[in-house]
């Protein structure tokens, strides 16, 4: 399995980047977990639209959605221009029948609601789902294949049941948008030392961390994170292949 970050940035993207998405790769499938702002841009430095395979989405704040629609457009210009494409399968909770329905579009592209407690077959990948704490609802997801796991937290607030979720994790993918003078003051995101004693927790082998700050020196949260999972830690780098 591998997994390459698109984009790294919470809220907004800095300028030529993204928002916080992933691409999780394994036996030719594409999935794309997230689609926000920037993000249809940026992925195409690694593959073409037509290569996605599926679409994971955890919540349907503007920085994780915000390019839903373009891809559908994408695969809708393909069939009105005699090239037709499989149809588009996004993965999102129905939790906000607003947001989830958005994610069928014509003859293109079809939601699929996703839970906790089941688990979704999505080409190679075992992926079930556990819901977070933030402002809104939305899911972590764990992928499993082949015997190797990454979990990815998306936006939480340090909540310790995620912990039981990405047990044993090859590696943990988790936001950490704080810094420590703002932990538990902003809701719904953790700081870098929260996310280091989540994977410490988690007994994970590997942590990633994304969904970033845009101002600040960002090495401070690495830096908390470190000390707080005493393990291997390191902020995603967009482009970056990690093999799992």
């Amino acid at each position: 399995m591998n997994v390459i970050p698109v984009g790294i940035w919470g809220g907004y993207p800095k300028a030529e980047s993204a928002t916080s998405a992933f691409l999780i790769e394994h036996e030719g499938f594409r999935v794309l977990f997230d689609c926000g702002s920037g993000v249809l841009a940026q992925v195409q430095r690694y593959i073409t639209l037509d290569e996605i395979n599926a679409v994971v989405i955890s919540h349907y704040h503007a920085d994780h959605v915000a390019d839903v629609g373009s891809l559908q457009y994408h695969h809708l210009i393909a069939y009105y221009t005699g090239r037709p494409l499989r149809k588009l399968t996004f993965y999102g909770h129905d939790r906000d029948a607003d947001g989830f329905g958005r994610l069928t579009y014509k003859e293109v592209a079809e939601g699929h609601a996703v839970s906790p407690g089941e688990t979704y077959e999505i080409g190679p990948f075992s992926v079930t789902f556990a819901e977070t704490v933030h402002p809104v609802y939305c899911l972590a997801a764990r992928f499993e294949a082949d015997g190797k796991t990454a979990v990815f937290t998306a936006d939480t607030e340090f909540h310790e049941p995620l912990a039981e979720f990405a047990s044993g994790a090859d590696l943990l993918v988790s936001e950490a948008n704080l810094y420590e003078e703002y932990k538990g003051k902003s809701p719904g995101h953790m700081a870098g030392s929260e996310a280091g004693e989540l994977a410490r927790l988690a007994g994970v082998k590997r942590l990633l961390l994304t969904h970033l700050p845009q101002d600040g020196d960002v090495q401070l949260i690495l830096s908390a994170a470190q000390e707080a999972f005493g393990g291997s830690a390191r902020l995603a780098a967009a482009g970056e292949v990690i093999e799992v």
